[in-house]
């Protein structure tokens, strides 16, 4: 893996840099916001050091890929870019690259409204799944906004092995979708289920489906995605 350079303050990183997106950055203007949120943003930072995944489960645990990459994260509404990130989904912990100690640390979730990986994939934080087995530290990756929301939990498990191998266990990734609309989740494990939630026209829903040539089961993703986009917003 690459090792990554920080300055000490890793905000310092991102204004001498250019790269602080929405209100920092672009103008100098909004100067005395930034300063008023670089406590707050250092203390991401001071979340502990992750510990390292057991040697003896083979794969790894995170999401998309196991080296950092560049993505963004988003507290207050301010939206830090460039951050090295990692997402392990074994565990459900946000990771970055600790400026001083040169090494992997995690983000205190609880500060997090929104991060975005490398891939594009954006995750936001979100209350009310809790009783769902899988929910963690709260992070969902949304899929689409409307009057519903499409979103999904990624996830890892151990799976044991039996056959002879230095390995214990190897990772499995699932994923699980719903439809959430005021604070509360609709697991949606059939194409069916979102259709008839939605309201939509079950026989319009279909034709347009077909036409995209979209299937819940081989791209959940894209068919949920078409569906809040037939939704009309409610007043």
């Amino acid at each position: 893996m690459h090792k990554i350079q920080f300055l000490p303050l890793l905000v310092f990183y991102f204004l001498s840099s250019g790269l602080l997106a929405q209100t920092v950055g672009r103008n100098l203007a909004f100067l005395p916001e930034y300063q008023e949120q670089l406590p707050f943003f250092q203390e991401l930072i001071t979340g502990g050091k992750y510990e390292e995944p057991s040697s003896l489960i083979q794969g790894d645990p995170y999401y998309h890929t196991r080296q950092f990459e560049s993505g963004s994260l988003t507290i207050n509404e301010i939206t830090y870019p460039g951050v090295p990130l990692l997402y392990d989904i074994f565990r459900d912990q946000i990771l970055t690259f600790h400026p001083l100690f040169n090494q992997k640390t995690l983000i205190k979730p609880e500060k997090v409204d929104r991060f975005v990986m490398g891939d594009g994939a954006a995750f936001a934080r979100m209350e009310g799944n809790e009783s769902f087995g899988k929910d963690g530290s709260g992070f969902y990756k949304v899929i689409a906004e409307g009057d519903y929301w499409a979103v999904s939990k990624p996830y890892k498990t151990a799976k044991a092995l039996r056959e002879m191998s230095r390995y214990d266990e190897v990772y499995v990734e699932k994923e699980t979708f719903f439809l959430w609309k005021g604070g509360a989740f609709f697991p949606i494990s059939k194409g069916k289920e979102a259709i008839a939630l939605l309201g939509l026209n079950k026989a319009e829903a279909k034709r347009k489906l077909r036409a995209e040539q979209l299937n819940f089961k081989q791209n959940p993703e894209g068919y949920l995605q078409l569906l809040v986009h037939l939704t009309p917003s409610q007043p």
